[in-house]
């Protein structure tokens, strides 16, 4: 069929046209803008009551850029010719799905991202490939109910590696899965109330919000807020169930606003007859993160998201209305300075009832005008560095239909881990249990499933890799504890504090990005920084935010770090200085290339020196910055060790020095020190022993 705007003239092909050669041109949106966006733009002519032919500035209006002819043909990445010949993220992965190859083609390597899977291999192996596929799942607020735990419990055992791993986005990831034995995890999964849907790929992925469930007003419309946001967002033409159920649709009834708001075109922002109205058969130009939260709560490390959101209450504590930030980001590649990591800003305020039409239109202006041909830069982050917040807010106005408010004044942040027993407000109790790098594994996994099972709990995964077990009643708690207890999950006093804010991405075996270890090397690294510790003098209350990744893309978030450590080669990390506690702040990058076994050679200086010279209650992040980058790297090369009338033994931990020397010995043998060796004695002494009496 044949359109036109002005004295452009387009052929466009169905979908399904069975001609090879007949191919549909895509929408390009400044870079793609051709048939597709020339069809919409007529289209939305007639549907936009708004719009007057006979007005062409009110036309223009409705888009964020006019349509242009265009003579060439601009670059595309090969993943978005994937994206407009699968049939809405069908085909291939269809009939790869169903070969007998262990693996899939590189189309449907691309398309299954939107299905919430990745495939992988073993690199510890050497030879043919063992290849496997990852699988996320979709948990808005990181809520898993009571049914879906149990399930992915089960799944890991008889499907996976045997573990579960909790991520930075509150959800489950699934590893070791063979390609024979996807659909049935696939269809299980959707047949016990959970998804994968939209968990990776180019879209919205799943959306944060605070996993404390308390039942405070904010902190209940906050999570209604993530629920309807990522309802919003939802692919709508059905590939994720085609291809995995036979087409049969599993979803709960969508709240009446969402379709509402979905559906409105009132502002130019849809396809109209299309399967999917918002995301066309493009979607977008990578992936989109979006976090809710509410004042002081930065549990969901706000800034670091494409569109961050906090709930605006007035003097009793009724919501009102959103604050919107807009244009996080962690990603980069390694020596290009033109890939950075990037805080959002502050866009504007909305009252409560436009939330959904602000965030579509934020994704829409995403949409036609993130760039297409180099996926380097298609982050949101990108588009606000280019254009500038004053441009990207007078676009989004147009597809919003409103003006912005200016964002209101909050109360300054703080980081929220929720570890511990609280009491949630509705007369039961949460606990906030401590899972290193997330990974569920061994006795902790048994201990977790035979409470959240007799106990019929729901629970909740934060972004920080731990675990609430919600909905406790109060007699309850003291059985509860003593058998979390015995299974290694101990209340936060027993944990080493700079365990309970460390965090790493899973990197090596599985990750195919990985350059160096991070999850399986963080061990070794927080024990190395607690000796560091002793040394130096610090106390062991005291505690910095470490977060380990195995290479530049930042799943790990260690660009907010107080110490971020970026795998840059084999066994080299980049060190990475000047996150706050709070995550506030951007690190910046202090060394490159530090050998792992290296690390004290520069981590040694900088504690020292932050005991030493630190200002009242100055966070080591906080120092780093005070003092500057240029001193810090002076007092590193100067560095001749730590003098030895500081050096601190911790000999009050022991009667006399012979038990010091013999514990001392002891701990060697485990790569520990003496004072680290006897404070795991006397943690899992008191944990075992007290059975849960005095853990409040």
């Amino acid at each position: 069929m044949t359109t036109s705007f002005g004295t452009t003239a387009i052929n466009i092909a169905a979908v399904d046209d069975p001609n090879p050669n007949s191919k549909l041109q895509i929408q390009r949106f400044n870079g793609l803008k051709n048939t597709s966006n020339l069809l919409l733009l007529s289209r939305r002519l007639n549907v936009n009551r708004s719009l007057s032919p006979s007005n062409p500035s009110s036309i223009v209006r409705a888009v964020a850029t006019p349509a242009k002819p265009a003579a060439v043909e601009p670059k595309r990445s090969k993943v978005e010719i994937f994206k407009e010949q699968s049939n809405f993220i069908r085909y291939p992965l269809n009939e790869e799905i169903l070969n007998d190859a262990p693996n899939i083609n590189e189309a449907a390597t691309q398309l299954i991202k939107f299905h919430g899977s990745y495939m992988q291999y073993n690199r510890d192996e050497r030879g043919s490939r063992s290849y496997s596929f990852m699988l996320r799942t979709k948990n808005p607020g990181g809520e898993v109910p009571n049914r879906l735990y149990l399930v992915m419990d089960d799944l890991a055992d008889q499907f996976g590696i045997g573990t579960l791993r909790l991520t930075t986005r509150q959800t489950f990831q699934l590893h070791g899965v063979v390609k024979a034995d996807l659909k049935t995890v696939m269809s299980t999964i959707i047949n016990n109330m959970g998804s994968t849907l939209g968990a990776c790929g180019d879209l919205n992925r799943n959306v944060l919000a605070p996993a404390a469930p308390f039942a405070k007003k904010d902190y209940v419309f906050a999570k209604q807020t993530a629920d309807n946001i990522a309802a919003l967002l939802t692919p709508q033409s059905g590939f994720y169930y085609d291809v995995w159920v036979e087409g049969e649709k599993f979803m709960t009834a969508e709240p009446p606003e969402v379709v509402k708001a979905r559906n409105d075109n009132s502002h130019g922002t849809n396809f109209p007859d299309s399967p999917e109205p918002i995301y066309g058969t493009q979607f977008l130009p990578r992936k989109f993160k979006i976090a809710v939260t509410v004042p002081t709560d930065n549990s969901v490390d706000l800034l670091t998201n494409d569109i961050g959101v906090v709930v605006v209450s007035d003097a009793d504590g009724e919501p009102q209305g959103f604050n919107i930030y807009v244009g996080g980001g962690m990603g980069r590649t390694h020596r290009m300075e033109t890939t950075f990591p990037r805080l959002a800003e502050p866009l504007g305020y909305v009252p409560k009832e436009d939330i959904l039409y602000a965030v579509k239109a934020i994704v829409v202006t995403q949409r036609e005008n993130g760039r297409r041909d180099d996926r380097r830069y298609s982050r949101l982050k990108y588009l606000l560095s280019s254009w500038g917040i004053e441009k990207f807010r007078s676009v989004t106005e147009q597809y919003y239909g409103k003006k912005f408010e200016p964002c209101r004044e909050l109360r300054e942040w703080e980081f929220k881990s929720y570890l511990g027993w609280h009491e949630q407000g509705d007369g039961h109790l949460f606990c906030g249990l401590h899972v290193d790098n997330g990974r569920v594994k061994g006795i902790m996994k048994k201990t977790l499933r035979e409470v959240i099972e007799k106990y019929n709990l729901n629970v909740r995964l934060t972004p920080n890799q731990n675990i609430i077990l919600c909905n406790i009643r109060q007699a309850w708690k003291r059985s509860i504890t003593t058998v979390l207890a015995q299974g290694g999950l101990l209340q936060p006093r027993f944990v080493d504090p700079l365990n309970l804010t460390a965090m790493a991405c899973p990197a090596f075996p599985l990750c195919p990005l990985a350059i160096t270890e991070a999850e399986r090397g963080i061990p070794d690294i927080l024990k190395r920084v607690r000796a560091i510790f002793e040394k130096v003098g610090l106390k062991y209350n005291e505690s910095v935010v470490i977060r380990v990744t195995g290479c530049p893309n930042g799943c790990a978030r260690p660009y907010m770090a107080e110490l971020g450590l970026v795998g840059d080669g084999p066994n080299s990390y980049q060190i990475w200085l000047g996150g706050t506690p709070n995550q506030t702040s951007l690190a910046r990058t202090f060394k490159d290339k530090v050998k792992v076994q290296d690390l004290e050679k520069v981590l040694d200086p900088l504690f020292f020196h932050w005991k030493r010279r630190r200002q009242s209650r100055e966070s080591f992040g906080d120092f780093t910055n005070r003092m500057g980058f240029e001193k810090l790297g002076e007092l590193v090369e100067k560095w001749e060790g730590i003098p030895e009338s500081s050096s601190c033994y911790n000999l009050k931990l022991f009667a006399d020095k012979e038990t010091y020397e013999a514990v001392d010995a002891l701990a060697k043998i485990q790569h520990k020190n003496a004072h680290q060796l006897a404070i795991e004695i006397v943690r899992n002494y008191v944990a075992s022993q007290q059975n849960g009496k005095n853990m409040d």
